[in-house]
């Protein structure tokens, strides 16, 4: 089925909630991809941070194939080896205590903001589940984790919204003291707010919330859906921030490309939800828990560490461009924002993937790029080329 066709057809039957863009992809590796009629695209986008090993990788393949050859589910009423190991190694690698599996970064904030209230409910009783979130951050699409969403234009056509919830301004200590009241129960915050314009929070204001909500016994939530699993060049961001959160949300990156989230839980609130109190039918599902180890695998310690070297890298390069529109680069490890200052961040980003560079937009004016933790530096000087060419055709 060629392109044209493909497009006719999903547009006739699956609703209209994506802006797509007429790109048929039907093959990869590494940090490349392919269309129908066999066109090479450098991926700096990885799915939206998810494809955090690349495309067909060997490791994942095998685990994958050998895992739906035994059994693809079982439910949680009985235990899986997969999930059970994966629990481990995230217990391990992140510091925490316990972890709850679910399938999108929506259902693990949606599953944190829970815990939150039911750690208050159970230790002060009624009247104190408000969870406090922060301007221009992006938490999900169920209506939970868009009511916490800090963006008024994610506020329209779903009314009434769920009710306790309140905005903050970001790095800014005061702000989150006052939105904090007597009814608060939870503080959530990205660390570098990725859907926003990839806008990295201060470390020292993470410090002071973190220090905030112990002297309240209110919970730290760090959403890291997408700064978690070795994207800003730690296992969390929050390792380099000198913080311990009481919860930390996962998705994307963790399984490669197949849907699996949760959170992680330390001693203070791991054993709040209690048999009955939260689910998920296809959490820890063994497919996706076998695909996961296989990331865990490939993303080593070292490997991790050389996230930052290719973020630095991409960085530097950009930087030095002297392209007129885009401003100085922002971010950490291979989680980039590019702020674009002409007003033509979505046209840029169309004609960058139609030359041959998959890139996303972040908030207005920002592009962004989030490629494969294993990108190569072959890749990385390819993406670039397309680039810089593209910008400096349409700075002419």
């Amino acid at each position: 089925m060629d392109t044209k066709q493909l497009i006719q057809l999903n547009d006739n039957n699956v609703m209209s909630t994506y802006g797509r863009f007429p790109i048929s992809i039907v093959c990869g590796e590494g940090a490349k991809l392919y269309d129908e009629e066999g066109k090479e695209y450098i991926d700096f986008a990885a799915g939206i941070g998810t494809s955090s090993i690349g495309h067909a990788h060997p490791r994942l393949v095998a685990a994958v194939s050998e895992q739906a050859g035994k059994i693809c589910h079982s439910s949680n009423l009985y235990y899986t080896e997969p999930a059970a190991k994966l629990a481990e190694i995230l217990c391990r690698r992140g510091g925490m205590k316990k972890v709850f599996f679910a399938n999108s970064g929506a259902e693990a904030n949606e599953g944190a903001i829970k815990l939150a209230r039911k750690y208050s409910s159970d230790k002060y009783g009624e009247g104190r589940g408000t969870v406090v979130s922060l301007m221009n951050s992006f938490h999900g699409r169920t209506m939970t984790t868009i009511t916490a969403t800090g963006q008024p234009g994610h506020h329209t056509s779903f009314y009434p919204f769920p009710t306790g919830h309140r905005y903050a301004i970001a790095n800014d200590l005061e702000s989150v003291q006052n939105a904090c009241g007597s009814d608060a129960c939870a503080v959530i915050m990205e660390l570098v707010q990725g859907e926003g314009g990839v806008l990295p929070l201060t470390p020292e204001f993470v410090r002071d919330v973190e220090a905030f909500c112990k002297a309240r016994d209110l919970l730290l939530i760090l959403d890291e859906v997408q700064t978690g699993i070795g994207r800003t060049g730690r296992f969390f961001a929050f390792q380099a921030m000198g913080v311990q959160p009481d919860v930390v949300t996962f998705a994307k990156g963790v399984a490669g490309g197949l849907p699996i989230g949760g959170f992680l839980a330390n001693e203070t609130c791991a054993d709040v939800l209690t048999p009955g109190t939260h689910g998920a039918t296809f959490g820890g599902n063994p497919v996706a828990a076998a695909a996961a180890l296989a990331v865990m695998e490939v993303l080593s310690d070292e490997v991790i560490r050389q996230v930052n070297e290719k973020g630095a890298y991409i960085r530097e390069q950009v930087d030095g461009m002297g392209i007129p529109f885009l401003a100085q680069t922002r971010g950490l490890g291979l989680m980039i924002g590019i702020p674009v200052t002409n007003g033509k961040c979505k046209e840029l980003a169309a004609t960058l993937n139609g030359a041959g560079l998959l890139t996303l937009t972040a908030g207005a004016d920002a592009l962004r790029f989030l490629p494969p933790l294993t990108i190569t530096r072959a890749e990385m000087d390819a993406g670039l080329a397309i680039f810089k060419k593209v910008m400096e055709e349409a700075a002419q």
